[in-house]
């Protein structure tokens, strides 16, 4: 079993050496905890509502940053894996709405948002490279960010490439949900974990910023497409997950999550127009 745990935190806007406190307090307890995939909110070293390009490109840093050796140093304690979302300099002046994967090592992997959502677009360049399939100690981690999710397109082509767990930062805009009804992130969430057999942990944010309120639906959800794991009232979502349970495509003697699929007649998904 592997211990998942999600950080379910506010940033302060615009203020990176209050985030990197913020983060390492929270990936130091976590890791006290027991938790050998720690996953923690998009954007999580800047916050996220900026108010100009000089404002982002402020807090922007590179995955060399200091910040990343303290995530590391934490996890080599406890033989963890943090992922986390933060705001990356890109070359030209460029910024990217990233996460890192760190482990004892240092930096494994950086994936850049593919789908910038709204005002993102003025800020951020949106990236360029599939998102990473990570071999870890604890399995094979996939990680997309926020808005990415709602395209089964990407999270297919993830689960393809053999992804154990999607680990997905997020910050997700409060809008109306009816009572009783969960987040609709968080059904797209449930829908991509069933429909590919792959664990789903989105890291979700809390406060207010700028007037902009969050939804706070950090939820884990299993290879089955069943919740597992909420935030609790510290913010904390706990999962004991068998992630090598992903690696079984099988649904019944005759039906198969991927052999049955008939990607001939698919390719409407990947035309433009």
């Amino acid at each position: 079993m592997t211990v998942v745990i999600c950080r379910q935190l506010a940033p302060v806007m615009a203020d990176l050496a209050a985030n990197r406190e913020l983060t390492c307090a929270a990936v130091g307890e976590s890791i006290d905890a027991g938790a050998q995939l720690v996953i923690l909110p998009e954007l999580i070293t800047s916050g996220y509502v900026f108010e100009s390009m000089d404002e982002a490109r402020s807090v922007a840093i590179t995955p060399d940053h200091e910040l990343f050796a303290d995530w590391a140093a934490l996890a080599a304690k406890g033989s963890a894996v943090v992922i986390g979302g933060f705001c990356e300099t890109g070359p030209g002046g460029t910024v990217y709405n990233s996460a890192a994967v760190v482990d004892g090592s240092g930096v494994l992997a950086v994936y850049r948002k593919l789908h910038l959502w709204d005002t993102e677009k003025n800020f951020f360049t949106p990236g360029s490279a599939v998102p990473p399939v990570v071999e870890t100690q604890h399995g094979r981690i996939g990680v997309i960010i926020c808005y990415d999710l709602e395209f089964p397109e990407l999270t297919r082509s993830v689960a393809l490439r053999g992804a154990d767990l999607l680990a997905v930062p997020t910050n997700w805009p409060l809008i109306y949900c009816p009572e009783g009804e969960r987040a609709p992130e968080v059904q797209v969430g449930i829908a991509a974990a069933r429909v590919n057999r792959m664990s789903i942990a989105c890291c979700d944010r809390v406060g207010t910023e700028r007037g902009q309120e969050w939804t706070g639906g950090t939820t884990i959800i299993s290879e089955s497409g069943w919740v597992v794991a909420t935030a609790d009232e510290a913010g904390i979502a706990r999962a004991d997950l068998d992630l090598t349970l992903a690696r079984d495509k099988v649904l019944t003697p005759l039906a198969h999550v991927f052999g049955d699929r008939r990607p001939e007649f698919y390719g409407a998904l990947t035309a433009k127009d």
